[in-house]
């Protein structure tokens, strides 16, 4: 808070008196009268009558430790400027007792002698000074020879100038200057006010810089999001690491002064947002941006904002890039287990509501039969029986069913199912060949196992509608019996293939997603493995492995 006074010839405060205001001169008479009322001697060395001691003066010198590192830069400056005028500057708190003092050795002497000293107290019942006047009238103060009460200070001039806290209207403390008598000047209480508010000034802007640093370091010290920061044009001022391995994720070129200074506008995909925020002031919040890192695709939200300076212009623009990618991979696992719970309820109403039927069919084939031998009755059976398998199909996601491990012949099983397929393949122009390196004995349930092969080998043939060929390789490797289904079929592109495995995510016209799943969930209860490799207009491969006992 910058205050403007007038001064007479001898630097005293000259004030009109409409609102009752006295003048520094009759309150300096008043305050020498009460003196006189109280009997004291002026002829005496005046007495400090309050005294801090060492642990409460280091407490407060504490609580004022950047005032007094600012003013004695501004004494030194001013001791150094060579006026060779013996001038001593003091600092108090808001109280009067000063916490720390500075000037030229001679008049330090003389201060001590007075007992000026770290911890002395100012107040009235000492006699009247300048920094009590300067508390108690909250104004600039000067005491100049005869002003003072006691004799010893006639030869000096005493000012005072109070500083304030961040508001400007609380004073926590004093700036005051002793010299001598003769080198009095109006424009001593001027640059005492001046140092006074430079003071404020300073602290002001120290607070700022601090708040502006905790927030550089809290905003570009995270390793959550990355972080840019432009001027108005558009210029990199600044960016985080962070933001440096989102930019450069192969770790080459990362330096972060190949960006500063370098207009954001050119890097894609975040320059576009930078330029409507700059050019067209539009705010940028919730952007949904992917970014592919290192192979992987990853999502991120992008918030660009701009900061106005106190004339409404464009000072700085920030943005934020935070990371969503776990957040995104965690939905997509909640909407398939929804699917999931979706698939097991409709797959549990369809197999009941198929079973029925098909129970009696066969039921009516087999006495039929007993009467009569039908034309084609084993083929009958035998698709009715792969029917069943098909609702069995859907009863396992509706209804897991724990399965009934045994030390089965992995071999036999997989004979049985490329047998059921034989016939079929061989009509639909499709040669299955086998390669049986190595069979052993697997720990397994035999129904959901042959489910697994039945699954794979119906998904091979479907790729092959114009007729191909399947390769089926048995061997054993790293303790699993594998089981590979090679097919060169039309295949699956990358984005295909990522989502296998998925419910009702499916490129066959009357397809449901739903036998990948189920092979996946049978390879779970067995602890096994499953690998599966494609190229579109190549083929597919899908590897099987289950643990040997």
């Amino acid at each position: 808070m910058t205050l403007k006074w007038q001064y007479d010839k001898k630097g005293y405060v000259i004030l009109d008196k409409p609102f009752g205001e006295i003048t520094d001169q009759e309150i300096i008479r008043q305050a020498k009268q009460q003196c006189i009322d109280k009997g004291m001697n002026p002829e005496l060395v005046p007495t400090h009558t309050h005294r801090l001691n060492d642990e409460a003066l280091a407490v407060r010198r504490a609580k004022y430790s950047e005032y007094i590192e600012v003013i004695q830069a501004f004494v030194n400056k001013f001791l150094s400027s060579g006026s060779g005028n013996p001038v001593l500057i003091t600092i108090t708190d808001n109280e009067g007792f000063i916490l720390d003092f500075a000037g030229d050795p001679t008049i330090i002497e003389t201060a001590r002698y007075l007992g000026i000293v770290e911890g002395s107290g100012y107040c009235a019942e000492d006699g009247p000074s300048s920094i009590d006047l300067c508390l108690n009238y909250k104004r600039p103060f000067t005491l100049i020879g005869e002003d003072h009460f006691h004799q010893i200070l006639h030869g000096m001039a005493c000012y005072s100038a109070p500083f304030h806290g961040e508001s400007g209207k609380e004073i926590i403390g004093t700036i005051s200057l002793m010299t001598n008598k003769e080198f009095v000047h109006p424009h001593l209480h001027a640059l005492l006010c001046t140092m006074a508010d430079s003071l404020e000034r300073e602290m002001v802007t120290r607070k700022q810089n601090t708040q502006l640093q905790t927030l550089n370091q809290v905003l570009l010290g995270t390793n959550h999001y990355g972080v840019i920061i432009t001027d108005a044009q558009g210029q990199i001022l600044e960016m985080n690491e962070h933001c440096l391995s989102l930019l450069c994720p192969d770790r080459s070129d990362r330096d972060r002064s190949n960006y500063v200074s370098r207009s954001v506008f050119g890097i894609k995909p975040i320059g576009e947002y930078y330029e409507r925020v700059i050019q067209r002031q539009e705010v940028c919040i919730g952007e949904e941006l992917s970014l592919e890192i290192s192979g992987n695709v990853n999502h991120y939200i992008l918030d660009v904002q701009p900061a106005y300076d106190r004339k409404g212009q464009i000072m700085r623009v920030v943005g934020s890039l935070r990371d969503i990618t776990e957040m995104k991979r965690t939905e997509e696992v909640l909407r398939n287990t929804e699917k999931l719970v979706f698939a097991g309820q409709v797959a549990v109403s369809i197999a009941h509501e198929v079973r029925n039927p098909l129970t009696t069919v066969k039921g009516m084939l087999q006495l039929a039969n007993k009467d009569a031998r039908l034309r084609h009755y084993d083929l009958i059976m035998s698709e009715l029986e792969r029917a069943n398998l098909m609702v069995g199909e859907f009863m396992i996601l509706g209804k897991p069913q724990a399965a009934v491990l045994k030390q089965e012949d992995c071999g036999e099983i997989l004979e049985e199912v490329l047998h059921l397929f034989a016939i079929q393949a061989e009509l639909s122009g499709i040669e299955m060949t086998q390669c049986f390196v190595q069979n052993a004995v697997i720990l397994c349930d035999r129904n959901q196992i042959k489910q697994v092969f039945l699954n794979i080998l119906k998904n091979a043939m479907e790729a092959l509608p114009y007729g191909g060929n399947i390769h089926i390789r048995l061997d054993v490797q790293e303790g699993y019996q594998r089981v590979i289904f090679t097919d060169n079929g039309s295949g699956m592109t990358e984005e295909v293939l990522q989502r296998i495995g998925e419910p009702f995510h499916t490129t066959k016209p009357d397809g449901n997603g739903l036998g990948i799943m189920i092979v996946h969930r049978i390879m779970e209860s067995h602890h096994g493995r499953i690998v599966i490799r494609s190229e579109e207009e190549r083929g597919t491969s899908v590897e099987i492995g289950l643990p040997l006992p």
